[in-house]
């Protein structure tokens, strides 16, 4: 089976704190994802908005629209309301050919989460998960019917950061919410990677590829740091860089016959990793992992 290797902007410029790499060139991050092998692009905050903008800086690199990050909203929406609000989100990633919108809901104040200790981030009491996963697949349903289906991103900082929370996002909705797999964020959260990604094979439609560097780890958690200031401390880096064992993840994505996209998505300070370097490290650490995995890799 045929996989493709994207990668996120965030290599090279981060929407969070803009000054890490907020004075690269849309046309340099485009460049140099080309030019370090990749497929794809998700979107970042410097690309164009509007459909033939967007598709015209994209074809100049030959490079396809991977995918796009949405803060939702839908603990605190109506699902009509909701669906609303991302629309116009929706309509960009379908008129450039995307199959997935990488949905977080950031209900609760995400961007406040990520800069507080993560001991201090929102959480859904237990007695709401069931009305809560049924609005999130009337949502997923909604955009399914839309054309893009929906890939939900755990994510540090949310109600949705746990292996525990993932179950239970997994056992209340139903398939149209798809899984946005994410190395990085489950094992900062405390996770097994192996152990989820087993659990839930059946349910992944999107894969975000992060590594780690344990010593940050550990630093993180004992001094209850916040998300941002793991990132701006080095927790994070790219495939082969760290200790997420990809091997054997790829190799039970194979198995289950996963299609989708191979996304490397690690904020780092690009003063500190130059991106052009990382970026090709982690193309060429994942191309190699995914096809002893059994994969084809679409170059």
């Amino acid at each position: 089976m045929g996989v493709k290797i994207g990668i996120n902007p965030i290599t090279w410029t981060n929407d969070d704190v803009p000054s890490l790499g907020g004075d690269t060139p849309l046309e340099v991050c485009l460049a140099e994802m080309r030019k370090a092998g990749y497929r794809g692009t998700e979107l970042g905050g410097k690309y164009p908005r509007e459909s033939g903008a967007l598709a015209g800086a994209l074809s100049k690199f030959h490079l396809e629209l991977v995918s796009g990050w949405y803060d939702g909203r839908i603990l605190e929406r109506e699902v009509d309301a909701e669906f609303d609000a991302v629309l116009p989100h929706l309509s960009l990633l379908r008129d450039l050919g995307a199959k997935h919108v990488v949905y977080a809901d950031t209900s609760w104040g995400r961007h406040d989460a990520i800069f507080r200790p993560i001991s201090e981030r929102p959480k859904l009491p237990e007695r709401d998960w069931p009305a809560y996963g049924a609005k999130i697949t009337r949502l997923a349903e909604k955009m399914a019917d839309f054309g893009v289906a929906m890939a939900f991103h755990h994510h540090m900082g949310t109600i949705v950061e746990t292996d525990t929370e993932i179950d239970s996002l997994m056992r209340h909705t139903g398939k149209a919410v798809g899984l946005l797999f994410d190395t990085g964020h489950c094992v900062f959260a405390g996770g097994d990677p192996e152990a989820l990604l087993e659990r839930h094979l059946d349910r992944v439609v999107h894969f975000h590829c992060k590594d780690y560097r344990p010593a940050v780890m550990a630093q993180a958690r004992r001094n209850d740091m916040s998300f941002m200031e793991a990132v701006l401390a080095g927790i994070f880096t790219v495939p082969g860089d760290g200790e997420v064992p990809f091997g054997r993840l790829l190799a039970m994505l194979a198995g289950a016959g996963y299609a989708g996209w191979l996304v490397v998505e690690a904020e780092q300070d690009p003063a500190k990793a130059h991106p052009l370097t990382y970026a090709r490290m982690g193309y060429a650490h994942l191309k190699s992992a995914a096809t002893a995995a059994g994969f084809i890799v679409e170059e």
